[in-house]
Order: C-alpha cells, then sequence, then structure tokens
C-alpha cells in the first residue's frame, strides 16, 4: 500500500522538484498549502491515513497527534519548530525534523535590510518621494555602531560577517562560544544585560522555548539606549510585544523592526500598525527563491529517510530513531 505524505508549505506544488522526489520513492504526495492560520481540528481531518508530512508552522499539538495514529514524520521546510509538541511527538515515536541553515544567507541579508531601514528611514524616504514629496529625513550610519547578536549559530554568524564588512562593532550572547570565529571577525562574546546595555542595534536570533519567550521584556528594553533599535528575525514570541509597543511610544528606545509576531498572520486592527518608529515585513526573511528551494528539498530527503527507517540528516528528537517501529517499505 501506498504511502501518503501530507505537503502543507505554500511553496511546494505538484510536478515540482520535492513532488518529483517523493514520486521517485514511491510516496503519493498529497497538497494542502497553509494559506491561513490553521485550527487543530483542520489540521486532523488533513492527516487521515498520512504517514509522513511537510510542513510549514502548523499546530501539531498532543490533541492532533493522538488523532493522526499513522504519522510516523513530520519534516519542517525551515528551522523553528514551536508549534510541534515536541515531547508528544517523542512519546510517540513520531520522527521531528527541521532543514536548519538552508536560509541563512537569506534572513541575514534581510536582517542587514531591517537595520538600515531603520537607520536611514528608507521607508519614510521611499515613501516621500513616491508620493511627489521631496523632503529628505537624516539617518545614521551603520559604520563604528555597535551591534548585539543574541545568538551566534547559523544565521548570527552570517550577520557578523555583513556587519564586520560595515565596520560594526560586534558583540554576541551565545552559550555555546566560537573563539576562532570570535577571533576572526572581532567578536566579544557577552552576557545579555551588556548587550542590551552597550548595543545601537539588537539582533535576535534564537529558538523559541520556555527559556526565550518574552526574553525581551519591559525590563529588558528600559536597559537598551533611547538610540537603539531592536531588530527581530526569529521568533515572534521571543519579545514581548505588548511591552515593545509600549517602549516605542514612550522613547524607551528609538525604533524596532519585525519580521516575526507573536501571532501570524499579524491582525489587520493590530496596535502594531500604528507605531511610525517600527518598521514591519511579514515573515519574509527566509523568503527568498534559493532558500525555498533547498528547504523543500532538504525537508523531502529528511522525510524519505525516516520513513525508510534511516537516520535523516537533521531530526529534532534523534533519541526516537534507534528504537522508532516505523522502518517499512514505501508500497
Amino acid at each position: 500500500m501506498t504511502q501518503k505524505v501530507l505537503v502543507t508549505s505554500i511553496f511546494l506544488h505538484a510536478g515540482g522538484e520535492v513532488d518529483h522526489l517523493l514520486r521517485a520513492e514511491g510516496f503519493e504526495p498529497t497538497y494542502a498549502p497553509a494559506l491561513t492560520k490553521r485550527t487543530e481540528d483542520e489540521l486532523i481531518g488533513l492527516l487521515d491515513g498520512v504517514s509522513g508530512a511537510i510542513i510549514a508552522n502548523e499546530p501539531f499539538t498532543d490533541r492532533v497527534l493522538a488523532a493522526a495514529p499513522d504519522l510516523k514524520v513530520i519534516s519542517r521546510t525551515g528551522v523553528g519548530f514551536d508549534s510541534i509538541d515536541v515531547a508528544a511527538a517523542t512519546q510517540r515515536g513520531v520522527v521531528v525534523c527541521n532543514t536548519p541553515n538552508v536560509n541563512r544567507y537569506a534572513v541575514a541579508e534581510w536582517t542587514l535590510a531591517m537595520m538600515l531601514g531603520c537607520a536611514r528611514h528608507a521607508v519614510k524616504n521611499w515613501t516621500e518621494m513616491n508620493a511627489g514629496g521631496f523632503k529628505r529625513f537624516e539617518g545614521t550610519e551603520l559604520y563604528g555602531k555597535t551591534l548585539g547578536l543574541a545568538g551566534l549559530g547559523g544565521i548570527g554568524k552570517e550577520v557578523a560577517r555583513r556587519a564586520h564588512a560595515f565596520g560594526m562593532t560586534l558583540l554576541a550572547v551565545e552559550e555555546y562560544q566560537d573563539q576562532a570565529f570570535a577571533a576572526q571577525y572581532g567578536v566579544t562574546y557577552v552576557d545579555l544585560e551588556t548587550a542590551l546595555e552597550q548595543s545601537d542595534f539588537l539582533s535576535l536570533h534564537l529558538p523559541l522555548n520556555a527559556q526565550t519567550r518574552h526574553l525581551i521584556n519591559a525590563e529588558r528594553l528600559a536597559r537598551m539606549k533611547p538610540s537603539a533599535c531592536l531588530i527581530n528575525t526569529a521568533r515572534g514570541g521571543v519579545v514581548d510585544t505588548v511591552a515593545l509597543a509600549q517602549a516605542l511610544r514612550e522613547g524607551t528606545i528609538a525604533a524596532a523592526a519585525l519580521d516575526v509576531f507573536e501571532e501570524e498572520p499579524l491582525p489587520a486592527d493590530s496596535h502594531l500598525h500604528a507605531l511610525e518608529n517600527l518598521l514591519m515585513s511579514p515573515h519574509v526573511g527566509g523568503v527568498t527563491t534559493e532558500a525555498r528551494q533547498m528547504s523543500g528539498v532538504r525537508a523531502a530527503e529528511n522525510l524519505i529517510l525516516a520513513l525508510k527507517g534511516q537516520a535523516p540528516a537533521s531530526p529534532v528528537n534523534p533519541e526516537v530513531i534507534p528504537t522508532a517501529r516505523y522502518a517499512v517499505s514505501a508500497t
């Protein structure tokens, strides 16, 4: 019996490279693009008889997993997996995979774009010209400024490389310190409080978990320079959005740039839309042709290996693999 694979990432489609990969291995892909926020009940309906899923950010909760007894593998076309109850998946022997570093260049470039957007008031200047005006909004240079990086993994390092080329002073908050990299790019490892106090720009590159949720709260925003800019291209929940909005309104910090939000899509009536010193984009940091192509292929390769009972390249819960009872043929 052919195994069904559910594909929800909006950029994957029938006839594409991933589709050919799955069919060549004898799997039957079905496509249900997640165009809006998907409910648990909607997801449960899609998982009937499904052995593996290549997903975006659907809510794979304990309830969803309990209702999908045939599911053996969840493979993310991205880095974050906070929408998946990994503990519940592990308990049920479901392998969870992600695709780390596939979008690191894309996200790093977008981070620099957001920094420049804040520093040079890019949107205001472009909007002024498009409206037929010629008022100039004076900005500030990145050269000589201090960039604090909360997280110096794959993406954080790519941001550091680019910021180094701009002549910025680099601080990093990172548990696993790469001293060779730090020496090459002039990175100084510091604690978070030091980064908050000394950074002109603070850029977040952290996963969302119990330790990092609302890491940037009212107390920590108050420790930043009044002239500082906060940039988040990681996960929306790392920042307490209510506290950030208040800090921006009151001038606690000068500006912020967000590519990610606690609720996505961001509601049209969100109070964030009214903030003139907030630059926002719709979670597009990793949305490039190159990053999407690579993430789709890597996610498919992870899923194929896992469904064959082999170790995928990037399992989130590798402890499941040695004892998993899912090794079956594709047909």
